[in-house]
């Protein structure tokens, strides 16, 4: 059992939150996390209903905090967890089977405040992109992300791992239908600014003051020309003539910064 000095537990056991911040996740049945820093945000959410960890006892110690008593564990060697996983995960020896986190609506996380924006995902679908921005959205303080139900990727490792912790703490609001999403965010008060190679104007001369919402197509197709038309402005972000464009997650990150730090 993994212990830290001030003997925090971890709040992993079975069992929901009321009231708590959920998120729709698009998945049914079970999940199954992986890697050290997912599995223990995972553990420690107290929205979270568990069902089973299969662990490295080394592996094991390396957690923060304490699982409660009681907790199903089943220790295996590394080489077993393989049979867990897909090919070639990085377990990192450990691997968790939960339940997927509870829906989240629209207006649960509108009006979070002019500091904190939303960053929502035109057919983004890949998990590890996805996973990376919601690492982003957690480290710049975003509000949530949004996501149209159909055409996003369902709660899954892949994801949890590249969000290396933040699927647990970044709500992940799914809708739907994205563009009356985008009515709704507007008449909450946001700007709505979609990121487009070919925009005219550069994301800081775009940037008002006020809540933000940031909108990211897809690599290669972009936004779709119905979500454009919902969208206050387009900007780019100034990359050099070198480059065609920039991974989706990181032009999140880079225009995230950009919110974060504009003058006041």
């Amino acid at each position: 059992m993994a212990r830290h000095k001030k003997e925090r537990a971890l709040r992993g056991r079975a069992g929901r939150m009321q009231g708590g911040r959920g998120s729709g996740r698009a998945s049914s049945g079970q999940v199954r996390l992986w890697g050290r820093h997912a599995v223990e945000a995972a553990l420690k959410n107290p929205e979270r209903q568990h069902h089973k960890l299969w662990a490295v006892r080394e592996a094991l110690e390396t957690l923060d905090g304490e699982l409660p008593e009681g907790f199903p564990v089943e220790y295996a060697q590394a080489a077993d967890l393989a049979r867990h996983v897909t090919k070639d995960t990085p377990h990192q020896g450990l691997v968790l089977e939960c339940a997927p986190l509870e829906d989240i609506h629209l207006e649960d996380v509108l009006g979070a405040g002019a500091d904190r924006p939303l960053v929502i995902l035109d057919q983004v679908t890949d998990p590890h992109n996805v996973g990376a921005i919601l690492r982003s959205a957690a480290a710049f303080g975003a509000a949530a992300i949004v996501t149209q139900d159909r055409h996003a990727p369902p709660e899954s490792g892949v994801v949890a791992k590249s969000a290396s912790g933040a699927l647990e703490t970044v709500p992940w609001v799914r809708v739907v239908n994205l563009s009356r999403a985008l009515d709704e965010i507007a008449e909450a008060g946001y700007w709505r600014i979609g990121m487009a190679g070919e925009a005219e104007a550069t994301f800081a001369e775009a940037l008002p003051a006020g809540p933000i919402a940031l909108v990211m197509g897809a690599e290669g197709e972009g936004m779709r020309q119905n979500i454009k038309a919902h969208c206050d402005s387009i900007a780019r972000l100034p990359i050099s003539s070198s480059i065609e464009s920039l991974n989706v997650s990181n032009a999140a990150a880079i225009a995230l910064y950009a919110i974060a730090t504009r003058a006041s």
